[in-house]
């Protein structure tokens, strides 16, 4: 790394597919997400696109269609990844380093760009756990998680109605809510293998409500926000 780009305090910022394209792509939300990012000049961000309904219509058309090797389904999911991660990256421009991260770096890549986006990159591993493979790499502390929820909860608040929000959660109890399990498409708050490699490396995640721009901008500066905190 440049020594410059060693001074910037860098975020990862898990950026779930739901707020990409939740139905229809969603440009006013990459929009407003753009100008926030570029508003922070001193800051670094690693973005990790997830796949989101695309990923899910197009693995939910394969098992239809007979597949059901995980590793086959996992790849259509990866792909859906990459055609979101390449918009992404698109529109931030030349702030954004020019090509998107399609597999796991040996390195922290050589570059004073603000910007850099990633995909998924391989079977059995969610972006969620290519998230906390980038914080090692570039040193980040914090992941920050954006989807379509605004806390995790004690359990799923769809069946249960007795969910209980979580604000804040070690990585020993949050890890007995998730358990420790993979699956293709699967819906967790964190990834269950991600969230064993987060608290292996003693990195801190906070999930919060994507589309909510304003409590990014909190979490940005540091102040106090809406979201779950683990770690």
């Amino acid at each position: 790394m440049m020594e410059a780009s060693k001074m910037m305090e860098t975020f990862i910022i898990s950026l779930g597919g739901s707020l990409i394209v939740p139905d229809a792509i969603d440009i006013d939300f990459l929009r407003r997400f753009k100008a926030l990012l570029l508003k922070h000049r001193e800051k670094r961000f690693v973005l990790v696109c997830g796949g989101g309904k695309t990923c899910r219509l197009y693995q939910d058309a394969a098992r239809n269609l007979g597949v059901s090797d995980t590793r086959e389904l996992d790849w259509v999911g990866i792909r859906s990844t990459m055609l979101n991660a390449e918009l992404v990256r698109a529109i931030f421009k030349d702030d954004a380093y020019e090509k998107i991260i399609l597999e796991e770096p040996k390195k922290a890549l050589a570059t004073e760009k603000q910007i850099i986006v990633s995909s998924g990159w391989m079977p059995g591993c969610t972006t969620d756990k290519d998230a906390v493979a980038l914080a090692s790499l570039f040193n980040a502390k914090t992941i920050i998680n954006l989807s379509n929820i605004d806390y995790a909860y004690d359990k799923d608040p769809r069946q249960y109605n007795d969910a209980k929000r979580i604000e804040k959660i070690s990585w020993k109890e949050f890890r007995k809510i998730v358990g420790d399990a993979h699956a293709p498409g699967g819906n967790f708050p964190f990834d269950p293998e991600a969230s064993k490699l987060a608290e292996k490396l003693g990195l801190r995640v906070i999930i919060a409500k994507g589309g909510d721009l304003e409590n990014l901008e909190k979490i940005l500066a540091g102040k106090g926000h809406m979201g779950t905190t683990i770690g």
